[in-house]
């Protein structure tokens, strides 16, 4: 669970239990420690359970996870791990050239997936599904484009000064210059803005809200399949995101390889 959607279902708490919930709120973030998860599973559970006005099997789960953890004791401070589906290559982190990175989305039957990758060495990618409550609509592969911006955002407490934002779709940069202008309030055709479970505003709107805020962001169009080096690689990392929908492989050692290849030539290019 991110920071913000934990903010959000604790702020729709009862008073009584969002005073029992706030102090575990270290154990709501991944960590390497087993029985922190214990904890941090009942305490999400919980929060599903207070969602669908099940307050007593809420009060129940939270009264679990205290009990787990004052059994576990304050020796162990959990460290959050990297959100699963992002790295880094360390090897670019300090590069002193201007940071460049560039996204990207694919999208076949019912299986989708987005990613990215940046000049200090990050990377991420994560799948996606459909299903009945998809707040997609029908630009489908445009909305995508665009979650990949937003998850390439994310990966950062506040984005590079001046960051540059490669995208391979017009459609895509047309939006985003827009809302850099200020039509914030404008979205796709058919995107829902029903309200989500975990999350305070749907994805296209904070992603609308952060890029009018930034007009320092630069975003340009690169052509696909062109062989610059960013764009491959963000296209292979959704590519290899939208396959783990249906096939079972371990995608971590390979998104890195692919990630670290397609920097080392950028990085390369940068010096001829």
């Amino acid at each position: 669970m991110r920071p913000d959607e934990f903010r959000h279902a604790l702020s729709l708490l009862p008073a009584p239990l969002y005073g029992r919930a706030l102090p575990l709120r270290r154990y709501v973030f991944r960590t390497a420690c087993p029985q922190c998860q214990r904890i941090g599973d009942a305490i999400t559970l919980a929060l599903t359970a207070a969602h669908y006005d099940q307050l007593a099997s809420a009060g129940q789960l939270l009264d679990n996870a205290t009990r787990l953890a004052e059994e576990h004791g304050t020796d162990c401070r959990p460290r959050p791990e990297p959100e699963r589906g992002r790295g880094q290559v360390q090897r670019w982190a300090t590069a002193s050239a201007p940071v460049v990175a560039a996204t990207d989305a694919s999208w076949k039957g019912r299986a989708g997936g987005i990613g990215y990758v940046v000049s200090d060495g990050r990377y991420g990618l994560r799948s996606r599904g459909t299903g009945r409550l998809d707040p997609t609509g029908a630009s489908r592969v445009l909305i995508n484009e665009l979650r990949a911006v937003d998850f390439l955002l994310t990966a950062y407490k506040d984005p590079p000064p001046a960051m540059t934002v490669l995208v391979d779709s017009l459609s895509a940069l047309r939006w985003l210059h827009r809302w850099q202008s200020g039509g914030v309030a404008d979205m796709p055709a058919g995107y829902s803005l029903r309200r989500r479970r975990w999350a305070d505003r749907p994805t296209l709107v904070r992603l609308a809200d952060q890029v009018n805020r930034r007009p320092d962001l630069s975003f340009r169009h690169v052509k696909a399949h062109s062989g610059h080096a960013l764009n491959e690689a963000a296209d292979g990392l959704s590519h290899m995101a939208r396959r783990r929908v249906e096939e079972s492989f371990d995608v971590r050692p390979r998104a890195r390889e692919l990630a670290e290849a397609f920097l080392r030539d950028w990085h390369a290019s940068l010096v001829h």
